[in-house]
């Protein structure tokens, strides 16, 4: 019993909702350049990023992935679908929705291309003023 207090005492409960690299995506809310931008600045931080939509913003996750990945600025490392209860009013019956989170990592080339962009914003900048 002493054994079993002990590996409770000493068991690490992460709260996934509290991910600081976590951006939660919404197909109503931001435009998707929003969140391919607010991506790679979280990359630039924290070297990955997991994106996560439920429902009909799946797609929209998804797109976001693939924009990162085609640019070179990304590696897919961990793709999980499952499925969440969610009541859509306080009395109503649970319905099931469909969610996806999308691990990415930097990839190699990650912080040359954010400097070449940089550099390129900085000369039409420039050249506007």
């Amino acid at each position: 019993m002493e054994g079993i207090t002990e590996a409770v005492n000493n068991l690490n409960i992460t709260d996934s909702s509290n991910k600081k690299n976590r951006i939660q995506v919404s197909n109503t809310k931001k435009p998707l350049f929003f969140y391919v931008n607010l991506a790679k600045r979280y990359m630039q931080q924290y070297n990955d990023v997991e994106l996560s939509a439920l429902g009909m913003a799946i797609a929209t996750v998804v797109t976001i992935a693939e924009i990162l990945k085609n640019n070179g600025l990304a590696v897919e490392k961990k793709i999980m679908t499952s499925t969440v209860d969610m009541r859509e009013d306080a009395g109503g019956r649970p319905i099931q929705k469909a969610k996806i989170e999308i691990l990415l990592g930097k990839s190699e080339k990650f912080d040359e291309l954010m400097a070449a962009a940089q550099e390129e914003a900085a000369l039409e900048y420039e050249e506007q003023n």
